[in-house]
């Protein structure tokens, strides 16, 4: 027996509890979510801030997509989403891909979310306003939750975004 160990499974370890377990990502729901994420070429707040609870969710269909690309500008103490410079690198199909995504889960109720993009003069508020109104052309039924940045405190990017309806 080595130095320091019990031969009792539970002696002197302090085990967590059952709620602070995570299971490990599995299931049909969360490899569909998976491949479609691939497949669509999509950012997720679940995979990007390394989310202890994407299996849970992903499982159970649900996610938090993630426009604007997969960097962010800022470095936020809390988050871990990667950061750097972009250098303006905007991927102008990401609005479809991310309303095709959303049409094919048949989802009442989504997230979306974006990295911060100081790089860009809008802050990235014209893809938001496109991402917005197609989702809502591709998913007429589904309710839309939308964290957006501050986009710099532009007024007129902030205008843009809203009058997509989000």
């Amino acid at each position: 027996m080595r130095r320091g160990w019990s031969e009792e499974k539970d002696e002197g370890l302090d085990r967590k509890p059952p709620w602070m377990k995570m299971k490990i990502p599995a299931g049909a729901g969360y490899v569909r979510l998976k491949d479609l994420v691939a497949r669509q070429s999509l950012n997720t707040v679940c995979q990007s801030a390394t989310c202890p609870n994407i299996g849970e969710c992903w499982a159970a269909g649900t996610l938090t997509i993630m426009i604007l690309g997969g960097t962010c500008t800022r470095r936020c103490a809390f988050c871990d989403v990667p950061t750097g410079n972009p250098k303006g690198v905007v991927d102008a199909e990401e609005p479809r891909r991310v309303a095709e995504a959303l049409s094919e889960l048949g989802l009442k109720h989504t997230v979306v979310t974006s990295v911060d993009r100081d790089d860009l003069s809008d802050g990235g508020a014209a893809i938001w306003a496109e991402t917005i109104s197609e989702i809502r052309a591709r998913c007429p039924g589904l309710t839309l939750e939308t964290l957006t940045g501050d986009f710099g405190g532009d007024h007129g990017a902030q205008d843009l975004v809203f009058a997509a309806r989000p």
